[in-house]
């Protein structure tokens, strides 16, 4: 069972998109594969913010530098040694198809898809993110700035991208009967329309690889894509908490005064045309 909540991924700026997933390791191989850096000798391990050789030592790699204000809360701002690129200038040097490590940290998830194309290791996940309607955050986003919805979503893809497929696309995870139960805590929060219908996509993905999916959710987007609803009432708080009806959307429908579930769930499929 895993539950994915919308607790932080990280309470510092060194954790960010790329590290949580995990395919910032893949990143940091392509440049130290690069020839220019086979010449100076660089290794993968130059290329991590996160230790001394490689990243800007003005700021430890964080891009950003902290202020102390006498009678103020102290105030977080650009470094200006390396411009929040996190990397001293040798390393910078390096460029993969035109852009140095920190330029890619800075492309959104959108734009490092179609950018990393080629490299499946790093655009499978990429795509995943795009797919949970995150493509406009940048892969180096410090946590601390994350919302709980796009934290959430963040832990969901780097399940995700665990996922293994063998050569003809099959889930080896589903052949081999391992199934993963997920508790999902209003992951539409904060989503745009568009991005819900993008979320509900995956969400189908995951119960076809053979895995149970649970939502705790208000949005009816959801409710009329479920399986199964299981609606507690009949009202919130202490007039809550009992099994007032359950069964699958369109039986759920047919009963509009057993819940208010019932009722509005009926009048938003009826707007969509769906009987």
């Amino acid at each position: 069972m895993l539950e994915v909540d919308q607790t932080p991924i990280g309470r510092t700026p060194r954790s960010c998109p790329a590290t949580y997933v995990g395919f910032w390791d893949s990143i940091r191989r392509l440049y130290a594969e690069t020839s220019d850096a086979r010449i100076r000798g660089f290794t993968a391990a130059r290329f991590s913010f996160n230790s001394a050789g490689g990243r800007c030592e003005a700021c430890e790699g964080q891009g950003m530098q902290r202020i102390e204000m006498s009678f103020l809360p102290d105030v977080q701002v650009l470094c200006d040694v390396c411009g929040g690129r996190r990397f001293n200038p040798e390393t910078l040097a390096i460029l993969f198809k035109g852009k140095n490590i920190g330029e890619v940290l800075a492309l959104r998830v959108e734009d490092a898809v179609e950018f990393f194309a080629a490299q499946r290791s790093v655009q499978h996940p990429l795509r995943l993110l795009a797919d949970v309607g995150l493509g406009y955050l940048s892969l180096g986003q410090p946590s601390p700035t994350l919302s709980g919805g796009e934290s959430q979503r963040i832990k969901l893809v780097a399940e995700l991208a665990k996922v293994r497929t063998d050569a003809l696309g099959i889930d080896t995870a589903r052949r081999e009967a391992q199934h993963t139960l997920y508790v999902l805590d209003e992951p539409t929060v904060g989503l745009h329309m568009a991005d819900v219908e993008k979320l509900v996509k995956v969400l189908h993905r995951l119960v076809d690889a053979g895995n149970t999916v649970v939502v705790i959710e208000h949005n009816l987007d959801i409710m009329a894509e479920a399986d199964w609803i299981v609606d507690l009432g009949p009202e919130g708080g202490s007039g809550g908490g009992r099994v007032v009806a359950q069964g699958m959307p369109d039986a759920i429908v047919r009963k509009p005064g057993t819940s208010h579930t019932a009722r509005i769930l009926g009048e938003f499929l009826s707007a969509r045309g769906v009987d």
